[in-house]
């Protein structure tokens, strides 16, 4: 199912306030990117967030669950955000800026140029 345009634009003003986010549409969904790297997806109008263990349990706790693109695909390393903080921006710029670091670490910073739809007020 393809994400519309108008929740693409809602999560993207939600996530302005991490800076330039980008967007790019990718096999149905959405791949959500700032400074090159890959954070976060949308898929099925589910916005996702990279984990690992250092924030995993934090997701897990308040029973959101991983991204599995299909019955019998692994799971990846993204967990749902709960509805009530993907409403508030604030919060969702601090769980996605610990999304970012941890995409950060595991590509050792190094970007990927993709074309994309960027976030209102990106810097």
């Amino acid at each position: 199912m393809s994400i519309s345009d108008s929740y693409l634009d809602y999560i993207l003003n939600q996530l302005s306030p991490l800076g330039d986010v980008t967007a790019k549409r990718m096999f149905g969904g959405v791949g959500l990117f700032r400074d090159g790297l890959m954070f976060g997806l949308i898929a099925d109008y589910i916005l996702y967030l990279q984990v690992d263990d250092s924030n995993r349990g934090t997701y897990q706790a308040v029973g959101m669950r991983p991204f599995r693109p299909g019955e019998k695909s692994p799971i990846m390393p993204y967990y749902q955000v709960p509805v009530g903080v993907m409403e508030d921006k604030e919060a969702l710029a601090q769980w996605a800026q610990r999304s970012f670091a941890i995409a950060k670490q595991k590509t050792g910073g190094k970007r990927k140029t993709f074309p994309s739809r960027s976030s209102p007020g990106g810097r």
